[in-house]
């Protein structure tokens, strides 16, 4: 007796949907070696004190700071003057420097790498508070305060609108609203 052969049945579309996201897999496999990792990449505008301290710095600032919903882009533009500023002062790209080599120094004696390639937040942030008294954490974190949070493009991202005046003040654009104030 002959057993009757069992056909899948496959749409034209299914499997052009199917090879596409093979293809596409393919693609991605074979250039993923050739992409560099974000960080780095942004680092790589750290032209006067080097990829390496930029790339700490922004994970530093990441640190200090941390908004998980924030793209790296936006904690590069509060960093960035730190290399046109440290190949014109001497005093700050000593500062940064030494700062970095001190953090990385603690970093390599407690984990056995580098500040930026510690894996965990919780095992950076020890790390921090033991520097968070001296003058290079000062600096940064001074810093980002006014470079990160006074940028504009930031703003919507934690919800913020900006100034109302010229669009009539609060009053008449929500500020009535509070549902936590009593009526009066």
């Amino acid at each position: 007796m002959r057993v009757p052969e069992k056909r899948i049945a496959v749409s034209r579309r299914a499997f052009l949907k199917g090879s596409g996201l093979a293809a596409a897999g393919v693609t991605a496999l074979s250039a993923g070696s050739l992409m560099v990792p974000a960080r780095e990449a942004l680092a790589a505008s750290f032209t006067h004190l080097g990829p390496g301290v930029g790339k700490t710095l922004l994970v530093m600032a990441r640190d200090i700071f941390p908004h998980d919903k924030i793209s790296d882009r936006f904690y590069m533009l509060a960093i960035e003057p730190y290399d046109a500023a440290a190949a014109k002062d001497p005093a700050l790209a000593k500062l940064i420097g030494d700062g970095i080599a001190q953090l990385d120094a603690l970093a390599t004696a407690q984990f056995g790498k580098p500040y930026a390639e510690v894996p965990t937040e919780t095992e950076r942030l020890t790390l921090l508070y033991t520097i968070e008294h001296g003058a290079f954490f000062q600096k940064i974190k001074g810093d980002m305060v006014t470079g990160f949070y006074n940028n504009k493009a930031v703003w919507p991202l934690f919800g913020e609108e900006g100034s109302s005046w010229e669009k009539g003040g609060y009053v008449d654009r929500g500020f009535d609203d509070l549902d936590w104030l009593p009526k009066a």
